[in-house]
């Protein structure tokens, strides 16, 4: 099983609630991938948001700048908005991260959980599902097939075009991160990518259904077993004390859960729910090196997993906080997950 982090590169409000400059959260950004790089972490991921609360709209960037300072890491997103982009200039992007970085870039597809992107870049939040839908299948195309021929409805058609530069051994490594749509899971398994799961509500046993589905469907379009990968994003936190840390983050993880339910409607964030969430059968992995090794291999138990994403910057928390915890699942819960796992 790989174990790696992604973020969103929230930015750190202060006590008046004001953002952090984004300039400084990107800094920051990259000194934790260098170190995931030096505690052996197998991979990175960055998130594309277009939003006051996050500091980076193109995830590309980090990933081009982190290839330079890390040595065996993999560099992926988390995710990038695919039916608000160009499949052609983001299979290019990832070609050069992966020809800068020796082999190490993944490229995540995702819907998106925010809106902002669609009149940013000039789509209709109408043609949702038909834009993710032509996207995925035209940059899986350009990963097969070079030159390419296609024709959509929401992009210029492509005659005998050459797409350049590609990536190393001619094929980018993609994968699709899937919220909870059968319809996702169903699509993923078509073109037999792998797929990651964000679980980030309720209790996890609640997605095994759409695990199930999954892999009986990888089958049924008879992909290769041994391609076969899945994974689980959660909201992860992780310090030597269980108790001091989910104290001191909880303002800050419930501050963004408000941020973003003030344009959703939902209600405000309670201790209640932060507590449920970080029992054993919960969905945050908030708390010691201990709790951790004993959650992720539950999680591996029951799902099968391939990977595991501890998604760690929410709200956020200072670049010291996050520093360390970086360093515990490095140091502390990677060797012990991997041990377990022989």
């Amino acid at each position: 099983m790989e174990l790696g982090i992604s973020m969103f590169g929230d930015n750190h409000y202060d006590k008046n609630g004001r953002p952090q400059a984004p300039g400084q959260r990107l800094q920051e950004l990259i000194e934790e991938i260098k170190l995931m790089d030096e505690v052996g972490l197998d991979f990175f991921g960055i998130g594309e948001h277009h939003r006051p609360d996050y500091a980076v709209p193109v995830p590309e960037i980090i990933l081009a700048s982190a290839a330079t300072v890390t040595k065996k890491i993999k560099l992926g997103s988390a995710v990038n908005v695919i039916s608000s982009s160009d499949p052609v200039r983001l299979y290019e992007s990832y070609a050069m991260i992966d020809l800068l970085s020796g082999g190490r870039a993944e490229l995540m597809a995702g819907r998106g959980s925010f809106i902002e992107s669609f009149p940013l870049y000039g789509y209709k939040l109408e043609d949702y599902d038909e834009l993710f839908e032509e996207k995925l299948e035209l940059i899986v195309k350009i990963n097969k097939e070079n030159p390419i021929t296609w024709k959509g409805k929401h992009r210029a058609a492509l005659k005998d075009q050459l797409i350049l530069p590609r990536a190393v051994n001619n094929n980018l490594n993609i994968w699709v991160a899937v919220g909870g749509t059968p319809e996702s899971v169903l699509r993923a398994a078509k073109y037999g990518l792998p797929v990651i799961f964000a679980i980030i509500g309720g209790n996890p046993v609640q997605f095994k259904p759409l695990f199930q589905y999954y892999k009986d469907a990888y089958k049924h379009y008879r992909h290769a077993e041994a391609k076969f990968q899945v994974g689980v994003h959660m909201h992860t936190l992780f310090g030597a004390d269980s108790k001091k840390i989910a104290d001191e983050y909880y303002p800050i993880y419930s501050s963004q859960m408000n941020r973003v339910g003030a344009s959703r409607g939902w209600p405000p964030y309670q201790p209640l729910q932060y507590e449920m969430g970080r029992k054993p059968n919960g969905h945050l992995i908030i708390g010691d090196a201990s709790e951790a090794v004993d959650k992720i291999l539950y999680l591996q138990e029951i799902f099968g997993l391939t990977r595991f994403s501890a998604h760690m910057d929410v709200g956020g928390p200072s670049h010291a906080l996050l520093m360390k915890s970086i360093e515990i699942f490095g140091t502390k819960i990677a060797p012990k997950l991997r041990e377990a796992l022989k």
